[in-house]
């Protein structure tokens, strides 16, 4: 550790894989496979082959036992220095924004002047386990001394065993999908069908026209043949996401479809994070600068919905930065629903919730939805759950940088309760 004043954190730039739907591109790829191509873009776009960095902080949310130690895995993958450490990190949907937090407080103290955040996740390469029962079996025979001992435990092998067990996709406390927990929320706010396929609709849209205007160019490396995120609808409409059916609640009373939802992503992004003047020192320009981050957790038990809390913590931060909601030239909010956003942006307007869970004043008030994922949100790129955070840091950071002056919000949603947001401004 160091005792000295704060640096500012400087965010360089950043670099992803196209992101696919599961069980196309992909398929095949591993978590560490699409980590290491996107760091190798990411090193390759910035010159750092054979350089050693500070640190590197890396993460999944869905890994096979074989990925105990994927963020240094991937970084000796690099084309970095292998002098460069790395260690995991895992915050559900906010795994690599709270990255960015952690390697950008290390620049901030002083302990390290250059490092790389990111995030992976394959739901085409899920790891699969058998029963707890064969587990048992294993472990006790094992443990065995003698071959009888050993033997022992197989007796009571049965067909049954090999039933495979796929990863948990609800909430332990509640026992709920994310999407039957937004469907409760979407109820609570009244967020209505028609506002969540519009939202979601628009985010297509500008997804299609920042492609169309090459933003994406230097943020994306080619893998596996795939130059741009493959769930893109250029030609979709409100008539055919309106004949989408519910699939969370078909009570006949849902609202939430695959066409207002994230699909199922794989995919990989990492962002290069330093000190001005280690980066004055490489020749890099900086894009933007990270200056302030909150995560939040709310009791989803019993009293928020699951995927409120970047309401509460993007309140928190706005207050300890001295800034309005309005304060910001883009908003990147991530779109793990349609109705998330929609709900968020509700709760802000709201004088109730803003005084009785927030305890402002008054209501945040609302937002310029013009602003609002100007190139294209969650809904139409895709979402690998640890990538998502470091996409929306390099793509807000991207826009100050072409527009010489502002700020951005960055809001993430994440299982479990939690939210993670940061402050991004012109460099």
């Amino acid at each position: 550790m160091r005792n000295q004043p704060a640096r500012r954190v400087a965010i360089v730039g950043g670099a992803r894989i196209p992101f696919c739907r599961a069980h196309t591109a992909y398929r095949d790829a591993s978590n560490q496979d699409m980590m290491s191509a996107a760091l190798s873009g990411l090193v390759d776009r910035f010159g750092l082959r054979g350089e050693r960095l500070g640190d590197v902080s890396l993460g999944a949310v869905i890994k096979h036992s074989r990925d105990w130690n994927l963020a240094r895995e991937s970084t000796l993958s690099s084309g970095l220095a292998p002098e460069t450490p790395a260690f995991d990190i895992q915050r559900a949907c906010g795994t690599s924004l709270s990255a960015a937090i952690a390697i950008g407080a290390k620049i901030s103290v002083g302990t390290i002047d250059s490092g790389i955040c990111g995030g992976t996740d394959s739901i085409s390469d899920v790891p699969i386990v058998h029963d707890e029962g064969l587990r048992t079996i294993l472990l006790e025979s094992s443990r065995g001394r003698s071959l009888g001992q050993r033997a022992a435990p197989w007796l009571r092998l049965r067909p049954k065993h090999f039933k495979p067990v796929l990863p948990g996709v609800v909430e332990p406390r509640t026992g709920l999908s994310m999407g039957e927990s937004m469907e409760i929320t979407a109820k609570q706010w009244q967020i209505s069908r028609q506002d969540q396929d519009e939202l979601a609709l628009t985010s297509h849209r500008n997804a299609v026209k920042a492609y169309e205007e090459g933003f994406y160019r230097d943020l994306l490396v080619e893998y596996r043949g795939v130059t741009m995120d493959n769930n893109i609808r250029p030609d979709t409409s409100l008539e055919q996401l309106g004949k989408l059916k519910p699939v969370f609640d078909r009570s006949g009373n849902g609202t939430l479809t695959a066409g207002n939802s994230t699909p199922l992503t794989d995919g990989a992004s990492a962002v290069l994070l330093a000190s001005e003047d280690w980066a004055r020192e490489r020749g890099l320009s900086v894009q933007a600068f990270l200056t302030h981050a909150r995560e939040a957790a709310v009791d989803f038990v019993s009293k928020e919905g699951l995927l409120m809390a970047p309401a509460y913590a993007v309140s928190d931060m706005l207050a300890e930065a001295g800034l309005a909601l309005q304060d910001f030239d883009y908003y990147e909010i991530h779109e793990a629903f349609a109705a998330q956003t929609l709900a968020t942006l509700k709760a802000w307007e709201s004088e109730e919730f803003c005084r009785e869970k927030l305890g402002r004043d008054a209501a945040l008030g609302s937002i310029d939805r013009q602003k609002l994922n100007v190139k294209g949100g969650s809904v139409a790129i895709g979402h690998p759950f640890a990538a998502t955070g470091t996409r929306l840091l390099a793509t807000v950071a991207k826009l100050l940088a072409e527009r010489g002056s502002g700020r951005g919000l960055i809001s993430v949603c994440t299982a479990g309760g939690m939210g993670v947001t940061a402050i991004v401004e012109a460099a």
